[in-house]
């Protein structure tokens, strides 16, 4: 493994930690961060098998990091407009009209931004006959499927919960459409990848 992989593994073991210190709420945080270690786990073990190159590898754990935020703060919770007011002056609820938390909507957008190297160059490992633009197909394909099984699970998980339990899990703060928008946005992400896929293939 490579100095940079270390360091972005390293990374995202620290933060891992540091949003354990004093946890809000333990048991939601637990049912979370449960899938935070398991994606660290699958992380090392593929990477171990068919070498990821450093910039996907530090992308996924760029994501688990963010999602570790995420999940100590139970998405809904995550003070992200009062961190921007303290830091730079700017509120993007007052400048948007937002009246929900949107921290959820760029955990799933950064889902698709992070994910499709590495769903690329692995569909590459697999078929190396495909050509760029048919494993980046693949892969955006793989970022939607995961999305939509992502959506079932939650929806699972909910069903064996109290009601209150339930929203505070899921997050859908009240908004019908929540899953779709969720799902639209990992798509969306994925997608934005291709310049970046193609550049980096003709080198």
């Amino acid at each position: 493994m490579s100095i940079i992989k270390k360091a972005a593994f390293i990374g995202v073991l620290a933060v891992f930690l540091a949003t354990w210190i004093k946890p809000l709420w333990p048991l939601e945080q637990t049912l979370h961060s449960s899938l935070t270690v398991v994606g660290l786990a699958a992380l090392w073990w593929v990477d171990r098998r068919w070498r990821l190159g450093n910039g996907a590898f530090a992308a996924i754990c760029g994501f688990i990091a963010i999602h570790c935020i995420a999940a100590r703060w139970l998405y809904s919770n995550v003070p992200y407009d009062a961190w921007l007011q303290a830091t730079l002056g700017w509120s993007p609820d007052a400048a948007f009209g937002w009246e929900r938390n949107h921290f959820d909507r760029l955990i799933h957008f950064l889902y698709g931004v992070c994910f499709t190297p590495a769903l690329t160059q692995l569909t590459r490992h697999a078929w190396p006959a495909l050509r760029i633009g048919q494993a980046f197909t693949l892969a955006v394909m793989l970022i939607m499927c995961s999305s939509l099984a992502y959506e079932w699970f939650e929806w699972g998980i909910a069903l064996l919960l109290s009601p209150d339990a339930a929203e505070a899990y899921n997050g859908q703060q009240g908004d019908m459409w929540d899953a779709h928008a969720d799902m639209l946005l990992a798509t969306l992400g994925s997608l934005l990848v291709w310049p970046l896929a193609r550049r980096i293939a003709t080198r």
